[in-house]
């Protein structure tokens, strides 16, 4: 089954082919495509789109991207068309139209486009999860949340049922009227939500946003690091903000993020130093005292380690017009 259609600004036709088994009955498949012919025309040209929609943001590839290191916040990643993967600590996610990418708490990975091509670009949107719309469903009796399951990572998969991928073209609809979305972008974030809390998967998600639970004691001590991951912290005082002892936040902590703290503290620093190069124009040395390095030598070292390369050296190929500078800085 395929569906073409004439991007914006662009006069070639665009085919959107269905090879997803999982979708069918055909509604499922109608509703991605959908899906993939409104993101395609509200990006045009464009690989990014910031849209009007706070914490919505559209994104093309039309050839696959190398492995980059970025760091993905709490949200949901949903491609239409083609196909991703993401790596976090050993565990690797792969997720097309088949489905979706949810994260509850700041992750740092390493994240990368599989399938794309220029005939079949993947297509995706990007939406950041408002915790306090979150809480609010839970508060109601209406909802009913699954058990937190035994795997307590901060990432997973899901299914993108009709009724999930539906709501997201509602999304994408009211970006066509930009006063309705003071009144009805709120609604249907919503129904997207309320659509993933009752799903097992949306179990952990519960969880963090859940006050006095272990995985909200845990996401606190996440967004302490994320915060202040410039500054020194020992292991105890972390402990105390999550309210446990040192070896459970330890075990429980890398059951979230699969990695240990201060794993997860030296990949924000490398990866902020990196934005600080790149964005900022910053050189190494600054950049490195800018992130919590005292050491210049340990930065360049625990860089290269890091990245392949040494930091200046990192930053001019990415700069340079072969380089992937834009697909850092602009990846899905």
């Amino acid at each position: 089954m395929a569906y073409a259609w004439q991007r914006r600004g662009d006069t070639s036709q665009v085919k959107i082919l269905s090879k997803s088994p999982i979708l069918q009955p055909s509604l499922g498949v109608d509703v991605r495509l959908g899906l993939a012919r409104k993101i395609a025309f509200l990006l045009g040209n464009e690989e990014n789109h910031t849209t009007d929609i706070p914490g919505l943001r559209l994104h093309q590839r039309t050839a696959p991207t190398p492995p980059c290191r970025m760091t993905y916040y709490p949200g949901i990643i949903v491609v239409a068309q083609g196909r991703k993967q993401v790596n976090l600590g050993r565990n690797s996610f792969i997720y097309d139209s088949s489905r979706f990418l949810l994260t509850a708490v700041d992750l740092p990975t390493v994240s990368w486009v599989v399938e794309a091509t220029k005939e079949e670009p993947c297509l995706a949107m990007s939406l950041r999860l408002d915790m306090a719309i979150v809480r609010e469903l839970l508060g109601r009796e209406e909802v009913h949340v699954a058990e937190t399951p035994r795997d307590d990572c901060a990432m997973c998969t899901a299914e993108t049922s009709p009724e999930f991928l539906g709501a997201c073209c509602r999304l994408l609809e009211i970006l066509q009227k930009p006063e309705d979305i003071p009144f009805l972008s709120g609604l249907v974030q919503r129904e997207i939500i309320y659509r993933i809390l009752t799903r097992p998967e949306g179990a952990r998600l519960r969880a963090i946003a859940t006050l006095g639970d272990q995985s909200n004691r845990l996401a606190k001590a996440v967004a302490w690091i994320t915060t202040n991951y410039a500054k020194r912290f020992r292991i105890e005082e972390l402990a105390h903000i999550a309210g446990m002892g040192v070896s459970t936040l330890h075990h429980h902590f890398h059951a979230l993020t699969a990695m240990s703290p201060l794993q997860y503290q030296k990949q924000l620093r490398l990866q902020s130093a990196r934005s600080l190069m790149l964005n900022g124009g910053l050189d190494a040395a600054t950049a490195a005292y800018e992130v919590g390095y005292e050491s210049a030598t340990q930065f360049n070292r625990e860089y290269s380690r890091f990245f392949g390369q040494p930091p200046m050296r990192d930053v001019r190929a990415l700069l340079s017009p072969d380089g992937r500078g834009a697909e850092l800085i602009g990846s899905l």
